[in-house]
């Protein structure tokens, strides 16, 4: 444990994407423990944990904050901290008792963040000048293998209901590293094996959260599920070979060679621009959405309550899949995106489609339309962009994949105005009703019948 240090935080993308991944409101947890020391000690708590309904399963996050004057000594700083952490464990068995649900695919974290007030012995609430500006002073501590080893004697065996515990400078450092909602999910899986290996050797497997996610960014972990995607995707014959970028990263990554961290860099960018790029696609939905239904409601009334939460619900859907992509599969998007000003002057004309997997979602397919700039071509913006859901639907029972889900189609419009060039991106989300393989090669073979019927 250090001492405090000052930051104004700035939310990493990872906080922003995990909202809307929330399935509850705040459960607000009183722990009497802590509020024996609001007095003693003259300190003051929040605590709320809330459900996050991943893909891959539930994160259970509880953020404990312990508000604590300046000044106060080491020593009682140590006992408030191990209080806080007693207290929230109490919390968390009776919470687990109550519950009848299955937990084997839910992952359990407290967030523990110490702060200094100055004023904290003058205000009845938790709002002041710094706080509603982000400045805070933090204390620096965390929770290393051999914490959990020696300080937090706890059995390590259930997978599902071990609550792994951060500090707020760690839980920081994760969500900014590692950018997205099924990165994330599977560090702390990662976290979990690795906390459970320690118990048994008796060897800290690692000394700080630093090292754990630099090791795990560097693991065999962070392309297993693209490499079978692509597997998967060469059974189905949707492409003839294995995915080059995907094989020279993974190469590059397993023999530690001087690219793999110009890889990591070009992940990295790209999950920042996926999640600007999705952010913005969403919002222009939103607005269109809006907008036409405003324009069909007599006399311009407004939303009702239970149009506004079922908009909320739809557009919380369609954000939850095109952001479940991991660093790899972000990274492949992108490079399509911006590999469109560096093709031909004459397929930028004329517009062109291009057909691409997500890489961490089997079931999940993109249609990517590039307008031309022919206003009026086949690939324009005017000929495309009220026909998405058609496509979408077309595609849909063209591909012989029997996990398929969602056909999400992208039109794509390159707008250069002066010196500055930027992407416009209509989007429309399809889900597919469930399908055989068997039934998909039904459908095709319909189709072509069909095609034949009318030449």
């Amino acid at each position: 444990m250090s001492n405090s240090t000052t930051v104004i935080a700035n939310k990493p993308y990872l906080d922003n994407e995990l909202a809307c991944y929330v399935q509850t409101d705040k459960l607000e947890m009183l722990l009497p423990s802590i509020q024996a020391l609001e007095a003693t000690h003259k300190i003051q708590y929040q605590a709320q944990k809330l459900a996050y309904h991943l893909p891959s399963g539930k994160l259970q996050l509880s953020e404990l904050r312990v508000y604590l004057p300046e000044g106060m000594a080491a020593a009682d700083i140590e006992s408030v901290r191990k209080t806080a952490i007693k207290s929230i464990l109490a919390w968390h068995k009776g919470d687990l008792c109550k519950k009848k649900a299955n937990m084997a695919h839910a992952i359990e974290v407290l967030v523990l963040d110490i702060q200094f007030k100055s004023d904290i012995d003058k205000a009845n609430n938790f709002v002041d000048k710094d706080h509603q500006h982000g400045k805070y002073k933090h204390l620096k501590h965390n929770f290393p293998a051999r914490y959990f080893m020696e300080d937090l004697i706890i059995d390590m065996s259930d997978n599902g209901q071990l609550l792994q515990i951060f500090g707020w400078h760690d839980w920081q450092s994760i969500l900014t590293a590692l950018h997205t909602p099924c990165e994330l999910w599977r560090f702390l899986r990662y976290r979990l094996e690795q906390l459970q290996q320690s118990a048994i050797s008796h060897v800290p497997s690692f000394d700080s959260e630093e090292v754990l996610i630099n090791k795990f960014l560097n693991s065999s972990a962070l392309f297993t599920q693209a490499i079978a995607i692509d597997n998967a995707l060469i059974k189905y014959g949707m492409q003839d070979e294995p995915n080059a970028a995907l094989i020279a990263m993974a190469l590059a990554q397993k023999n530690h060679s001087a690219t793999s961290q110009m890889y990591q860099q070009h992940m990295q960018q790209a999950a920042i621009l996926w999640s600007q790029l999705s952010s913005q696609m969403i919002t222009m939905v939103d607005e269109n959405f809006s907008t036409k239904k405003s324009s069909e409601q007599q006399g311009n009334k407004p939303f009702t309550e239970a149009e506004k939460q079922q908009q909320h619900a739809e557009f919380s859907q369609w954000q939850q899949q095109i952001l479940d992509e991991s660093l790899f599969s972000r990274h492949e998007l992108i490079r399509t995106l911006y590999r469109h000003p560096k093709q031909q002057q004459s397929l930028q004309q004329r517009g062109y489609v291009v057909h691409q997997h997500s890489y961490e979602c089997l079931g999940r397919h993109y249609v990517l339309i590039f307008y031309g700039q022919d206003v009026e071509g086949q690939h324009s913006k005017k000929a495309i962009q009220s026909n998405l859901a058609k496509i979408a639907l077309d595609v849909a029972t063209r591909l012989p994949i029997a996990e398929l889900h969602h056909v999400i189609v992208l039109g794509i419009d390159f707008i250069t105005e002066a010196e500055d060039s930027f992407i416009d991106i209509d989007l429309w989300i399809q889900p597919v009703d469930a399908m055989s393989q068997r039934e998909r090669q039904l459908s095709k073979q319909l189709q072509r019948l069909q095609q034949q019927s009318q030449k």
